[in-house]
């Protein structure tokens, strides 16, 4: 699920689904809708993402996956979330991603998306890339999003290898997020970043925007026509890895 409104001439984009913020495919639908008003309606300056609670978003909701029965469902969905993401990635206008809570998996690769990321410096705020640990490796279209998102290889490495949450402290110190912040001033500053990059003369922002990510976004655009690579999905219907998420679902019920 997600709520939209405008305010002060920009799109907030709340992820509700559930108690985690989780994502399915009517949150990508509503958020596909989101990205396509801010790009059309001159009017609108940018876009906030921001969830709910505790929660920015743990990710996809993990009853999607362990649905999956065939190779063919398993791509569509993954192909279609890429496609989501991506344009989420390439909005012509700024989207400022407002943390207010945990981000884990899929909820962090979306913030990645956006163009700059607000966390909140609440001392139980965790955010990381649990995918090692269940068995679901991200697509070639989320890793170009995480790459370009973040400082080095070596964080890559480390927030994928490991599996580790860290909390919002560390995920400064590497980068991970632009700013720290207390959980409500979030809002305010992330429409202060999108008025300001949009309130000048000529809006230079948005070609600046599109030169900075020319070249990853041919790369990922390559990918996404790459109709084979939505083929190769074997582990959602893999018997370990439907138990885990089975097991990590039934913990965050």
């Amino acid at each position: 699920m997600l709520k939209t409104h405008i305010e002060d001439q920009i799109l907030i984009a709340k992820l509700a689904g559930g108690n985690t913020s989780a994502m399915d495919r009517q949150t990508l639908e509503h958020l596909q809708k989101a990205v396509d008003q801010v790009n059309v309606k001159e009017e609108i300056k940018g876009m906030v993402l921001t969830g709910q609670n505790r929660f920015f978003s743990t990710g996809f909701n993990l009853n999607t996956f362990m649905a999956f029965e065939t190779l063919e469902q398993a791509g569509d969905f993954i192909a279609f979330a890429d496609r989501v993401f991506f344009n989420i990635f390439t909005c012509t206008k700024p989207v400022v991603c407002s943390m207010n809570g945990h981000a884990v998996a899929g909820g962090l690769i979306l913030s990645m998306a956006a163009d700059y990321r607000l966390l909140s410096n609440h001392p139980k705020t965790k955010v990381g890339m649990s995918e090692i640990n269940i068995g679901v490796p991200l697509s070639s279209v989320q890793t170009g999003i995480m790459r370009f998102g973040l400082d080095s290889d070596r964080v890559y490495r480390n927030l994928l290898y490991f599996g580790k949450l860290i909390n919002s402290a560390e995920a400064l110190q590497q980068n991970i997020v632009d700013e720290i912040l207390n959980p409500e001033t979030l809002m305010d500053r992330a429409k202060t970043i999108v008025s300001s990059w949009m309130d000048t003369p000529g809006k230079p922002f948005m070609r600046l925007k599109k030169e900075l990510k020319r070249d990853a976004s041919a790369i990922m655009e390559a990918r996404l026509s790459e109709k084979k690579r939505y083929q190769n999905l074997d582990f959602f219907l893999d018997k370990d890895v439907k138990d885990s998420l089975a097991r990590v679902q039934a913990s965050m019920a």
